[in-house]
């Protein structure tokens, strides 16, 4: 089992900046790779981004592409969620995720953990 443990979520304006975290314990080993999904308040839960732990690399949803950037401290187990330039429509409720088999994915259903997910509210 992984648990995961967001952290960092609040209240800010249009174009300002936010970072989540997420710790992660117990068999953290297992986890292969990691994402971020949001839930804005009538719409379905989506992919923000990932992390592969075998490739390395991240990923992002265009709507993020190149204002959020994900990265990940090993010796802490814990994974984070820089968000920058945020807008109103940034706003949900941020779900970190840890995948047990390797390669990223943009589908949660593929996810084997989840955390119980902190708020991000953006004003205009």
């Amino acid at each position: 089992q992984v648990q995961l443990v967001e952290s960092g979520g609040g209240l800010v304006q249009a174009g300002g900046s936010l970072r989540l975290s997420c710790a992660a314990s117990g068999r953290t080993f297992s986890a292969q790779a990691m994402g971020w999904f949001r839930q804005a308040p009538g719409k379905e839960r989506e992919f923000v981004g990932g992390l592969s732990r075998s490739a390395g690399g991240t990923y992002y949803a265009n709507s993020v592409k190149g204002r959020f950037t994900i990265s990940r401290d090993n010796a802490q187990n814990t994974v984070y969620l820089q968000m920058s330039s945020l807008r109103p429509e940034d706003t949900a409720v941020y779900y970190c995720a840890a995948k047990s088999t390797r390669g990223w994915s943009n589908d949660e259903r593929f996810y084997d953990y989840w955390g119980q997910g902190t708020q991000v509210t953006v004003s205009s």
